[in-house]
């Protein structure tokens, strides 16, 4: 189901937590719960992963992580506004230590002017109160875009974890 890359990278962000004692959560939107079945595709996950929330809709974000209406409504469901709400959400709703969360443009439709077809943010949220966003934008078509998003947060989960 995952490239071997992807397994590679999972497996080192299990390690990196295991390391840490810590345990994760993912909040995930364009992806569908990719992050978190990449995570689980490995064996023994479930001493790193607690849960993943797969809140594609407005009204799931805001239901299951908390996110304010009105922070979708003034930057979009796509924001780092909206994806740091999200980390941040899953993080006060679980026993974890760190969470994850992605929200993009998959397409092929939903583009804007100024929110393009490829856009993807991921966000991290730790249990100390750190919290940060990341920005890209991919080519590609919706299989290239959720796989880049992906990759993107498993890298930055990592990154995160052996800091």
């Amino acid at each position: 189901m995952f490239e071997a890359e992807t397994l590679t990278l999972a497996q080192s962000v299990l390690d990196a937590c295991r390391a840490r004692n810590w345990r994760l959560a993912t909040a995930e939107s364009c992806t569908g719960g990719l992050v978190v079945a990449a995570l689980t595709a490995i064996a023994g996950s479930s001493d790193v992963i607690e849960r993943g929330f797969v809140t594609y809709s407005n009204e799931a974000k805001s239901e299951l992580l908390g996110v304010p209406l009105e922070t979708i409504t003034a930057h979009g469901a796509v924001s780092a506004e909206t994806t740091a709400a999200m980390a941040q959400g899953a993080l006060a709703r679980a026993p974890i230590d760190l969470a994850v969360s992605v929200t993009g443009i998959a397409g092929p439709g939903g583009a804007t002017s100024t929110k393009p077809v490829g856009l993807v943010l991921v966000g991290l949220a730790r249990r100390d109160g750190e919290c940060r966003t990341e920005r890209r934008v991919f080519p590609g078509d919706r299989h290239a875009v959720r796989q880049a998003a992906l990759e993107l947060a498993l890298r930055l989960l990592d990154a995160e974890a052996r800091r």
